[in-house]
C-alpha cells in the first residue's frame, strides 16, 4: 500500500505540473535541467542597467545561466524565469521601516525597465524595501498577466497607482503598503477602486499608507466583491467613512482586517459580527464610539471562537468589560489601551489561557486586580498603567506567570500596594518593569535580585526609603534604562559603573532621592539625571572625557561647589545641561563653540560671576537659556548673535548693567519668554522688543529703566491673539518640562506645566515716566500687568476694561490721577488689584468684581477716593453719576442749587405729611371709643396667636 501511495503522489505531481499549477520552483543554481533562455537573460541585463546598486546586490548577475543569479528562479523543466525576488533587507537603517529618514544610501534605486515584459512566464515579483526615489509605479506591470504575487511595499514610490494592475486576474498577493510614511513624502494614492474588483483571485491585499481619501464612501463595497480575500490591510489610508452595515456579505473568507489609523468616528460596525473566520482585527486610532460590552458581546455571539488578536487602541469605547470576555479561548493579544472603559477587570480574564499580551492602560478601570490573572501561564506582556485600580498585588497574582517578560503597573496616590515577602522568588524572568506611583516600599524590593534578564527598570514614586543594596549595582551591566526617581533612596553612589546600551542610549534617572557621594563616572550613559540629591564636591574636570556620549546631564538641586570645568563646554553630543541650584562659583567657560547640539542650558541659582560669554549666544540650536540668580556683571554688547531659535531667556537676578540690548528684539524673533528683572539695566525700553511677535512673558521689573513705555508694546501679537505654546523640542526619550520663576500677585511662583498659558507684563520698580499708553488696552489676552513703583502720571486709560482676561493689575506707587474708569467693572476675571499710593479721586466702582475687593489697603494713599471699602463716604458732589457732569467736570452751579432746593422742599413735605398723618390716627383713637376698643382687641388677638405659635414650636 505504501508503494502504491508514493506512486499515486508522483503521478499527481506530474499531472499538476503539466497543467502549470506548480510554476514556481526556486533554483538558485541547483537542480536546473534547462538552462536560462537567452531572451530572458538579455531582458534581465537591461533591467539591471536601469538600476543603481551601490551595495553590489546584483554582482552575481554575470555569466550565461541567469537561473543561477541571486534573486532569480526558473522553471525546472523549461528554464523560463518565473520568480524575481529583489527584496532588500538592509535598505532601512536600524530597522526603522516607518521612518523615511532611515533609508540607507547604499540601497538599490533607479528606474524599473519595461524589459520585464519579456519575462512571459514571470509569476512572482518582489521589489520591496528598496528606494525608487518617488518614481511612479510602472503601468506596464499590469501586462505581466501571469503574476500571482506582486510586492512593491516600502519602496518609495509616488503618484497614482495605475489602474492597469486590475488586468492581473491571476493575482493572489498584492502589497503596495508603506510607500508614503509621513506628510513629507508625496506617497502613492488611488482615486478609483473599480480596478480592484477585477482581482477576483486576490487573497492578500495590503494598501497601508496608500492615500484613499479621494475614493467614494463605497470603498468597503469594492473590497466586498473579492470572494477569495482572506487578509485586508488598510491602515493610515485617510479613509473618512466606515459603513455601519453591508446589504450583502461576500468576503466572508476574511481572517485578517486592519483598518487602523484612519479618520473614522463611527459607532461599532455590525457587519464585523458576520465574519465567522476572523482571527485578527485592528480598529485602533479611529475614535470609534460605543459600549465595549456590546462589541465584545457581538463578537462572542457570532464568531466561532477563532479570534486570536484584537486591537482597539485609542478609540472612544466606554462601558464595562463583560464577564463573557472569558469566552474568547483562542485570544492571544488583547489591546484596549486609551479608551473610556470603566468598572472592574472581570475575573473571567483568567480563562484566557492562550493570552500572551494584555494592555488595559489609560482607561477608567477601578476596583482590585483579580488574582485569576495568575493563571495566565502564557502571558508575556501585562500593561495596567493610568487607571483607578486599587488594592493589594500579592504573590498570588503572579504565581503562574512563568512567561512574563514585560510588566507595567501604575496607580493614583499609591492606591496599589505591592505586598511580597522578602524571600519571594518570582516564577518569571522580566526584561522590562515599570511601576509608577504604587506603594512598593518602604523596603527595597529584594525579589529584583532574581531578575537576571532585566534591561529596563522604572520604579519611580514608589515609597522606597531604604538604602540601595550592594547587589543591586551588580545588575548594572545588563541594564540600559534605570529609573528610581522620586523615592527616598539612601546610600553612597558608586564612582564607577558600566551600563548596557539600548540601541545607542543608556538612561539613568535617580533624581529626587537622598543619595550621597561625588559626581560619578558611569561609562556609556547618555542620559544622566541625579538632580535633587545630596551630592557634594566639585564637578570633575575630566567628566567630558569620562562620559563622552552624554546627551542629557542634570545635577541640579545638589550641593556641588567649585567651578564649571572648561571641558563641559566642549561636549559635542550634549543637548541638555542643568547645573542649577548648587553652590558653583567662578566664571562660565568662554568657549561653547563645540556644543552644536545644545538645546537647553540652565546654570541658574548659583554663585557664578564675571561676564556672560558671547559664545553662549552663538550656540546655533539653543532654545532655553537660564542664567538667573547669580552675580553676573557687565554689559550684553555682543557683535553677533546666532541662536535664532531661542525661545526662553532668563538672565534676571544678576548685576548686569548698560542698556537692554537691541539685538534681543532684532535677532531672537522666536523668543516667547523674556525675563531681565532685578539687574541694573538703564535707559529706555528699546522699541525693538515690539518685534517679538511670539512673546507672552515680559519681565523687566526692578531695574533703573527710564523714559516712557513704548506705545508699540500694544502690538505684541501673542498678547492680542491666543497662540499655541511650542515647548522645547529636546530629545524625545527625556521630555523637557519648562520651568520659570515669576513674581505674580506680590509673590514669587514657579511655573512649569502652565507656563505656556501665562500672559504677563511686569515693568514694576523702575523709573518709567509719562502716561500709560492707551494702546496697552489692545492686549486682549493679557493676564498680568504690573506697572507699580514708577513715576507714571495722567489717568488710567478709559478702555482699561477691555482687558477682560486680566487677573492681576498693580498700578500702585505712581502719580496717577483722575477717577477709576467705570469700564474696569467689566473685568470679571480680576482677582488681584492694587491702586494704592496714587492721586486717584472719585468713587470706587461698586459692581461686579469690585464687590469682592474688601481690603482697603489696595486703595490707600489716594486722598480723593471714596466709597467701600474705604471709611470715606461719597457725598452728592462726588457721586458715581459722572455722566451728569460737563466736560469741565464742575457741573452747572445754578442747576445744582435748584436741584438742592428741590430735594430740601421734598424732604420737608414728606416729613410733615408723615407727622400729621400719625397725629390723625392717634387723635381718632382718642376721640372714638368704639374704634379704640376694636384696635386694641385686634392687637390683643394678634399677640395671643403669635405666642401660641411660638409655644407650639
Amino acid at each position: 500500500m505504501e508503494g502504491i501511495s508514493i506512486s499515486f503522489q508522483l503521478r499527481s505531481f506530474l499531472l499538476l505540473s503539466l497543467f502549470g499549477l506548480f510554476p514556481v520552483l526556486e533554483a538558485n543554481g541547483t537542480n536546473v535541467t534547462a538552462g536560462c533562455i537567452k531572451e530572458e537573460r538579455e531582458a534581465l541585463v537591461r533591467f539591471k542597467q536601469g538600476l543603481e546598486d551601490p551595495s553590489g546586490r546584483l554582482s552575481s548577475w554575470i555569466g550565461e545561466d541567469c537561473c543561477r543569479w541571486k534573486g532569480v528562479s526558473c522553471n525546472n523543466q523549461t528554464g523560463n524565469v518565473v520568480k524575481l525576488d529583489l527584496r532588500s533587507y538592509d535598505c532601512y537603517l536600524n530597522g526603522g521601516q516607518d521612518d523615511p529618514s532611515n533609508l540607507n544610501p547604499s540601497c538599490m534605486s533607479g528606474k524599473i525597465s519595461s524589459s520585464l515584459l519579456d519575462l512571459k512566464h514571470l509569476n512572482y515579483l518582489d521589489l520591496s524595501m528598496n528606494n525608487f526615489q518617488n518614481n511612479p509605479v510602472p503601468e506596464f506591470l499590469g501586462s505581466l498577466d501571469k503574476l500571482s504575487y506582486l510586492d512593491l511595499s516600502y519602496s518609495n514610490f509616488a503618484g497614482l497607482v495605475p489602474p492597469h494592475l486590475g488586468n492581473l486576474s491571476n493575482l493572489r498577493y498584492l502589497d503596495l503598503g508603506s510607500n508614503s510614511l509621513n506628510s513629507s513624502q508625496p506617497g502613492i494614492w488611488i482615486a478609483d477602486l473599480s480596478w480592484i474588483t477585477h482581482l477576483t483571485s486576490l487573497e492578500y491585499l495590503n494598501l497601508g499608507f496608500v492615500n484613499l481619501s479621494m475614493v467614494s464612501d463605497h470603498w468597503l463595497q469594492a473590497f466586498n466583491k473579492l470572494p477569495s480575500l482572506t487578509k485586508l490591510y488598510l491602515p493610515f489610508c485617510e479613509l473618512q467613512n466606515l459603513p455601519h452595515s453591508l446589504p450583502h456579505m461576500n468576503f466572508t473568507a476574511l481572517t485578517v482586517i486592519d483598518i487602523s489609523s484612519n479618520s473614522f468616528q463611527p459607532s461599532i460596525p455590525e457587519w464585523l459580527f458576520n465574519l465567522t473566520s476572523l482571527s485578527f482585527l485592528d480598529l485602533s486610532y479611529n475614535d470609534i464610539r460605543g459600549d465595549i460590552s456590546v462589541l465584545l458581546g457581538g463578537l462572542g455571539k457570532c464568531w466561532n471562537g477563532s479570534l486570536e488578536e484584537l486591537y482597539l487602541v485609542s478609540n472612544q469605547l466606554s462601558g464595562q468589560l463583560p464577564s463573557s470576555l472569558g469566552f474568547f479561548k483562542k485570544l492571544r493579544y488583547l489591546y484596549l489601551f486609551d479608551n473610556l472603559i470603566s468598572g472592574p477587570i472581570p475575573a473571567s480574564v483568567g480563562s484566557l489561557l492562550n493570552l500572551e499580551g494584555l494592555d488595559l492602560s489609560y482607561n477608567r478601570l477601578n476596583g482590585s486586580i483579580p488574582q485569576s490573572m495568575g493563571k495566565l501561564t502564557k502571558l508575556n506582556a501585562l500593561y495596567l498603567l493610568q487607571n483607578f485600580l486599587e488594592g493589594v498585588l500579592s504573590q498570588n497574582h503572579f504565581q503562574g506567570l512563568r512567561n512574563l517578560e514585560y510588566l507595567q503597573v501604575s496607580s493614583s496616590n499609591k492606591s496599589i500596594v505591592f505586598n511580597m515577602s522578602s524571600d519571594w522568588v518570582p516564577p518569571f524572568s522580566l526584561k522590562f518593569i515599570r511601576i509608577e506611583s504604587c506603594n512598593v516600599g518602604p523596603s527595597f524590593p529584594a525579589w529584583l535580585r532574581t531578575q537576571k534578564n532585566l534591561s529596563r527598570m522604572h520604579i519611580n514614586n514608589a515609597g522606597i526609603s531604604d538604602t540601595i543594596p550592594d547587589w543591586f549595582w551588580e545588575l548594572s551591566p545588563q541594564i540600559s534604562w534605570l529609573d528610581f526617581s522620586n523615592n527616598q533612596l539612601k546610600g553612597v553612589l558608586p564612582n564607577s559603573l558600566e551600563f548596557a546600551l539600548n540601541g545607542n542610549d543608556a538612561l539613568v534617572d535617580l533624581s529626587f532621592n537622598r543619595l550621597e557621594g561625588t559626581v560619578p563616572f558611569w561609562h556609556k550613559v547618555t542620559y544622566l539625571n541625579l538632580a535633587h540629591n545630596l551630592l557634594s564636591g566639585s564637578i570633575p574636570t575630566s567628566i567630558g572625557r569620562g562620559i563622552p556620549s552624554l546627551i542629557y546631564l542634570n545635577f541640579s538641586g545638589n550641593f556641588l561647589n567649585g567651578g564649571i570645568p572648561d571641558f563641559i563646554s566642549e561636549m559635542k553630543t550634549l543637548q541638555r545641561l542643568d547645573l542649577s541650584n548648587n553652590n558653583l562659583t567662578g566664571e562660565i567657560p568662554e568657549q561653547w563653540n563645540h556644543c552644536q547640539e545644545l538645546l537647553v542650558l540652565d546654570l541658574s541659582i548659583n554663585s557664578l560671576s564675571g561676564n556672560i560669554p558671547s559664545s553662549i549666544f552663538s550656540i546655533p540650536k539653543l532654545q532655553w537659556l537660564k542664567l538667573n540668580g547669580n552675580t553676573f556683571s557687565g554689559e550684553l554688547s555682543f557683535p553677533s548673535v546666532n541662536c535664532k531659535d531661542l525661545i526662553f531667556l532668563d538672565i534676571g537676578e544678576n548685576e548686569l548693567t548698560g542698556k537692554i540690548p537691541t539685538w534681543i528684539g532684532e535677532s531672537l524673533l522666536s523668543l516667547s519668554e523674556l525675563k531681565l528683572r532685578s539687574n541694573m539695566f538703564s535707559n529706555n525700553i528699546p522699541e525693538q522688543l515690539c518685534h517679538l511677535s511670539h512673546l507672552h512673558v515680559l519681565d523687566l521689573a526692578d531695574n533703573i529703566l527710564s523714559g516712557p513705555i513704548p506705545s508699540c508694546l500694544g502690538n505684541l501679537t501673542s498678547f492680542r491673539v491666543k497662540s499655541s505654546f511650542e515647548p522645547v523640542s529636546t530629545y524625545q526619550l527625556y521630555p523637557f518640562i519648562p520651568q520659570m520663576e515669576l513674581v505674580v500677585k506680590g509673590r514669587e511662583f514657579n511655573f512649569s506645566n502652565i507656563l505656556g498659558l501665562l500672559n504677563s507684563i511686569d515693568l514694576s520698580s523702575n523709573n518709567l515716566v509719562g502716561t500709560i499708553p492707551e494702546d496697552i488696552t489692545d492686549l486682549l489676552i493679557l493676564g498680568t500687568l504690573n506697572l507699580s513703583n514708577n513715576h507714571f502720571t495722567g489717568k488710567i486709560p478709559e478702555k482699561m476694561g477691555s482687558l477682560r482676561r486680566l487677573e492681576t493689575l498693580d498700578l500702585s506707587y505712581n502719580q496717577l490721577s483722575g477717577q477709576i474708569p467705570p469700564s474696569m467693572s467689566s473685568m470679571t476675571l480680576l482677582n488681584h488689584l492694587n491702586l494704592s499710593h496714587n492721586n486717584l479721586s472719585g468713587p470706587i466702582p461698586s459692581t461686579n468684581q469690585f464687590l469682592t475687593f474688601n481690603d482697603p489697603s489696595i486703595y490707600q494713599g489716594n486722598a480723593g477716593l471714596c466709597g467701600n471699602p474705604l471709611p470715606t463716604r461719597c457725598n452728592a458732589s462726588n457721586s458715581a453719576d459722572t455722566e451728569n457732569q460737563d466736560s469741565t467736570g464742575n457741573g452747572d452751579s445754578e442747576d445744582e442749587n435748584e436741584r438742592h432746593d428741590e430735594v430740601i422742599s421734598f424732604s420737608i413735605g414728606v416729613g410733615l405729611g408723615f407727622v400729621f398723618g400719625l397725629l390723625g390716627i392717634i387723635g381718632s383713637l382718642l376721640l372714638n371709643k368704639s374704634w379704640r376698643n376694636t384696635y386694641f382687641h385686634y392687637i390683643d388677638g394678634f399677640l395671643k396667636r403669635a405666642l401660641a405659635g411660638v409655644a407650639k414650636k
